[in-house]
């Protein structure tokens, strides 16, 4: 029985386990070079994504040319928005900034917070309740701004801005970012109209932003967000619709915490690929954080400009990153 043919129309039993073993093997082969090929394919996207952008701001802006902004005048360095905290900024060649409100008799001054609290920690309740808004220039002009930062800083007054314009008319090479409040733009590019060209207007405001361009065209703008990633992205969708209109710098805040930095990498990158293609500065300001790695982090990414609250700090870890330039 062993030695008889196969029946008619079959194969002997060894010959068909060969070809099905044949094809088992093909198969097998066929999904480890397709697995392989996908391997392949994820190790160059994720190569991809670790390169660092072919654009660095040193290979672009003289250092001498970097431009910072120091949040509220000085950062930490000084009481905010006082003549004497932009004097540290311009002295350190960053760019003060002045929170521009205005007192009941319509006088523009430089002041950020809503009330006086902070501020005049020693004044009663009902004065501590009131703003500019509420008080006339005199009134204004005799408060002590500079007392609740130490005493070394005490008598220090608030900013009347056609004072601070004067200072830049007779420093026309110095600059000023103007970050509305509570102001009657119109009045505001009225009395400012002798250094247009040294203001650069900051606003969260889109609509306040295109107004002013429409009042003082060569003044520069500013425009600031902050956010997660996905409301930034919606913002900028948006901007987008206008081609980023009436835009000179804009500015990203950029969240640190124990474990992650917001936004990612990748989206710093995009953005600042966009930006530059329609030659909009990209500024971020990293919240209350002086880590010189983070700084010089963030310009390996694309980033060309800073606003900060340790403009000291933050020009030296500038300088040193320029220093490294191949």
């Amino acid at each position: 029985m062993g030695n008889n043919p196969a029946s008619p129309g079959r194969e002997p039993l060894g010959q068909r386990s060969g070809i099905g073993g044949k094809q088992r093997r093909r198969g097998t082969e066929m999904k480890r070079m397709k697995h392989a090929k996908w391997i392949l394919l994820l190790a160059a996207c994720l190569a991809a994504s670790a390169q660092k952008p072919l654009w660095n701001v040193r290979d672009h802006i003289p250092l001498r040319e970097f431009t910072v902004q120091s949040h509220r005048g000085a950062g930490v360095l000084s009481p905010e928005n006082s003549v004497e905290a932009f004097d540290i900024a311009w002295r350190l060649r960053t760019v003060p900034e002045a929170d521009l409100r205005t007192t009941s008799d319509g006088v523009i001054v430089a002041f950020h917070d809503n009330d006086f609290k902070r501020i005049l920690p020693h004044a009663d309740a009902a004065m501590q309740a009131k703003g500019i808004k509420d008080l006339t220039w005199k009134e204004v002009s005799a408060l002590d701004i500079g007392s609740w930062k130490g005493a070394e800083f005490a008598k220090q007054r608030v900013a009347r801005m056609t004072d601070v314009y004067q200072i830049l008319v007779r420093h026309p090479d110095r600059r000023l970012y103007i970050d509305i409040k509570n102001v009657d733009l119109a009045q505001l590019a009225r009395e400012s109209r002798a250094v247009h060209k040294q203001l650069i207007l900051a606003s969260t405001d889109y609509g306040i932003i295109r107004e002013w361009k429409r009042l003082a065209p060569t003044s520069a703008t500013l425009h600031w967000m902050g956010g997660t990633e996905e409301q930034l992205a919606a913002r900028l969708a948006a901007l987008r619709k206008t081609g980023f209109a009436d835009i000179t710098q804009l500015q990203i805040h950029i969240q640190v915490r124990a474990d992650s930095v917001s936004p990612s990498d990748r989206f710093l990158i995009a953005t600042g690929e966009e930006l530059r293609s329609h030659g909009i500065l990209f500024q971020a300001l990293p919240m209350m954080n002086k880590d010189p790695k983070l700084f010089q982090h963030l310009m390996d990414l694309g980033v060309a400009s800073f606003a900060t609250d340790y403009p000291d700090v933050v020009m030296e870890a500038i300088r040193e990153y320029y220093k490294q330039k191949p």
